[in-house]
């Protein structure tokens, strides 16, 4: 396997155009490594770091393992790209299955964090949490709030997202040799 050190700067416009269509944020903790679809991130410049921000929903399994180990992996498709390991990677909990395996996708050791990546989605960015903050829906325009965060059950609970704000600490391209 070769990795290939990049700045994730050099890649942004590509980042935000594959958040469009989804990416996958790969997170861990002891010895359980998740994987979910993500279509909503950002790539700039925070206190002065290189943050990436990933806004994972309260109850997604993925939140439990960012609260137990603060570290993930963005893992951005390049090239040809099967679509149904976004697919899958977006239907399917982690509470119920290793979607890694069941997809037969391939873990690369990350240099900086315990997190690896993903061989298929060659792209990675290593991130290390430095802050996160749950949503205020107060500050939710109305038309946002209505169509993102539906009344879901009838004690009213909207699970709402918390941004999870990512120092990138190494970024790589990772290939087959």
């Amino acid at each position: 396997m070769k990795k290939t050190t990049v700045n994730p700067f050099d890649y942004a416009g590509k980042i935000c155009m594959a958040l469009k269509k989804g990416v996958l944020l790969t997170s861990a903790s002891g010895k359980k490594v998740n994987t979910m679809t993500i279509g909503w991130g950002t790539i700039g410049i925070q206190w002065n770091r290189p943050i990436f921000i990933a806004y994972v929903r309260e109850s997604r399994y993925t939140r439990r393992l960012l609260q137990d180990n603060p570290e993930f992996t963005v893992n951005i498709p390049v090239g040809n790209v099967d679509s149904e390991i976004l697919a899958y990677c977006g239907k399917k909990s982690g509470r119920d299955t290793d979607k890694i395996t069941d997809l037969g996708l391939t873990t690369v050791s990350s240099d900086k964090i315990s997190v690896p990546g993903l061989l298929e989605l060659p792209l990675t960015l290593e991130c290390k949490v430095v802050y996160q903050q749950a949503q205020d829906i107060s500050m939710l325009p109305e038309d946002i709030s209505d169509r993102f965060y539906p009344v879901e059950n009838e004690e009213g609970f909207q699970d709402y997202h918390i941004a999870f704000y990512g120092e990138i600490v190494n970024a790589y391209f990772a290939e087959k040799e």
